[in-house]
């Protein structure tokens, strides 16, 4: 089973407003609705679970799309990766630990099939698998007031989601963190790392950008409009 657990527990309103982000109206469709949509429509995507605030439930549910792959809601954390670890704890209840789980954030609406295909190929041969793109840029190290080394971007890469993971290794590997290293983490591939997991790298999509400042957003309308409302 192919699980997606799908991140909308956030709260930031940098934007503006006092709408988070994930439910912000585009096109006439909330933020999300645009990777459930992919989800929900891809064939080898068997289950979905939401971590989101229980105020936003009906609004979801409206904006879902006809699909019997929802399993249900979870708990938003004190962060990311607790709500992460609250998804996974339903997830385990109806999955089994050889099976895969997706982690997306639903402030990603350009999320592709093709990603989703091509991170569950990889999850058959390794523990885990994040999309990546190369460094277009010089990178330094500095301790705030001035560079102190050199990195070699070849080797550096900016992860995105999804992520996905074996259920059970990963369950494991955040349960480990509890209580308070996990409150540290900032992206849901650190805890497989920490853990020893076989994590590999295959290529992200430049399109498959989080909606995080007005411009993003503006972005997200502007191509909608390009292709005429249609995602």
């Amino acid at each position: 089973m192919n699980i997606g657990l799908i991140l909308a527990g956030g709260i930031g309103t940098r934007l503006g407003g006092d709408i988070p982000k994930q439910y912000m109206e585009v096109n006439g469709k909330m933020v999300i609705s645009y990777c459930l949509a992919v989800f929900g429509m891809h064939p080898q995507i068997d289950a979905i679970q939401i971590v989101a605030h229980q105020e936003w439930h009906e609004e979801i549910r409206r904006a879902m799309p006809e699909s019997v792959k929802f399993k249900g809601f979870s708990t938003p954390g004190a962060n990311r990766q607790l709500s992460i670890y609250n998804g996974l704890q339903d997830v385990m209840q109806y999955a089994a630990e050889e099976d895969i789980v997706i982690v997306h954030d639903a402030a990603r609406p350009l999320v592709s099939a093709a990603i989703l295909s091509a991170c569950i190929e990889a999850c058959a041969l390794h523990d885990g698998v994040l999309p990546v793109l190369p460094m277009k840029d010089t990178v330094y190290l500095g301790d705030g007031s001035r560079i102190t080394s050199l990195l070699d971007r070849s080797s550096v890469y900016a992860g995105q989601a999804p992520e996905a993971f074996k259920l059970g290794k990963y369950y494991e590997a955040n349960r480990r963190l509890l209580p308070d290293k996990i409150l540290e983490i900032n992206g849901s591939t650190e805890p497989a790392i920490m853990a020893g997991m076989d994590i590999a790298m295959i290529p992200g999509e430049e399109s498959n950008y989080k909606i995080t400042t007005r411009a993003d957003l503006e972005r997200f309308e502007e191509m909608l409009l390009r292709q005429g409302g249609l995602h």
